[in-house]
């Protein structure tokens, strides 16, 4: 028999009672399934917080890396999720291709040494334990430029992946010069070196429709996800990572209106009159919305009857290096 929405919601309080299971939910989570998280925010935010949790569980309503960044940092714990879900950014890169990023900057005449890569959390374990191996460190969209700036101090060039859009940003409002590996452009001639990834859902947001808010709505705001293209982020009123976002919106008068360009969820949970979404088209993210209170339910009950399903692993070499690349960037 097919359980209705409410009837998952009781199974799934039953269950939280009993078992020794935190249930940790995204932002960009569908409403549904934030509304019975035990914590909820963005990647790092929940990684962190769920490492000073005593559950013996954890289940993550998120994309694989998120899981994957739990289980590197509290490798005693057991991490589930309810749906094997992939980030498409995430997915763009992996330690061969990381291998050979390193390998375009060797041919532009930059040794190792002279590199320090940077990857942004939104990216696998493998690819975090390269960049730890090599010395350098995570970044998140808040900290990214914090993080950038100290390591422009040992002089070198920085490889940064796998999100061009995050990088190119960082590098505008540096006053860095920036490139993407394959544009033609000479990487000797960059300091910031970006890998050619992308978010798919903040790609959908254009000029058209800045222009569109601006002309119907004057005196608008426009705020922006960092992951947005650079020619986004340059026209917006705001630039700033999820948890900015919300702490930006959140303090605006009442009456004053604001476009956000940013994953439908979130920008729906904001606050309830005079808010947009900066689009033409509903920019969800396919993958973060796969996970359903079903899945859920299903990953609950076979933590009950003791086959837990989707449990995350991480081999040692990797979490050794991916959680050295991870603490360099929780100590600054």
């Amino acid at each position: 028999m097919q359980l209705t929405t409410e009837q998952l919601k009781e199974k799934i309080k039953e269950y939280k009672k009993r078992l020794n299971v935190t249930i940790v939910a995204h932002f960009y989570q569908r409403d549904e399934v934030f509304e019975i998280a035990d914590i909820t925010g963005d990647s790092l935010e929940l990684a962190i917080k769920t490492r000073d949790d005593d559950s013996e569980f954890v289940l993550f309503c998120g994309v694989g890396f998120m899981g994957q960044s739990v289980k590197v940092l509290s490798p005693n714990k057991r991490v589930v999720m309810p749906k094997a879900a992939c980030c498409a950014m995430a997915t763009m890169i992996d330690g061969m291709q990381f291998d050979a990023s390193v390998k375009v900057l060797n041919d532009a005449g930059i040794p190792n040494e002279n590199i320090l890569p940077i990857t942004y959390i939104n990216s696998n374990a493998d690819v975090k334990a390269k960049v730890g191996e090599m010395g350098g460190m995570v970044c998140t969209s808040s900290n990214a430029k914090k993080i950038i700036t100290t390591a422009l101090k040992e002089g070198k060039k920085i490889l940064f992946v796998p999100d061009r859009c995050l990088g190119q940003n960082i590098a505008n409002q540096m006053g860095l010069k920036s490139c993407v590996i394959g544009d033609g452009t000479n990487p000797a001639d960059a300091d910031i070196i970006c890998y050619n990834g992308f978010c798919s859902v903040h790609q959908l947001f254009t000029m058209d429709d800045i222009n569109f808010y601006r002309k119907k709505y004057p005196g608008i705001l426009i705020a922006v996800h960092p992951e947005c293209d650079p020619e986004i982020c340059n026209a917006a009123d705001f630039v700033g990572s999820t948890s900015q976002l919300i702490n930006y919106i959140k303090k605006l008068p009442e009456d004053q209106k604001v476009a956000v360009g940013t994953e439908f969820n979130l920008v729906n949970r904001l606050r309830p009159k005079n808010t947009f979404v900066l689009s033409s088209t509903k920019p969800e993210c396919p993958t973060m919305n796969e996970t359903t209170l079903k899945d859920v339910y299903d990953v609950l009950k076979s933590i009950d009857e003791g086959e837990p399903l989707n449990e995350i692993e991480v081999d040692e070499k990797t979490q050794k290096w991916a959680k050295i690349a991870l603490e360099r960037m929780l100590a600054l």
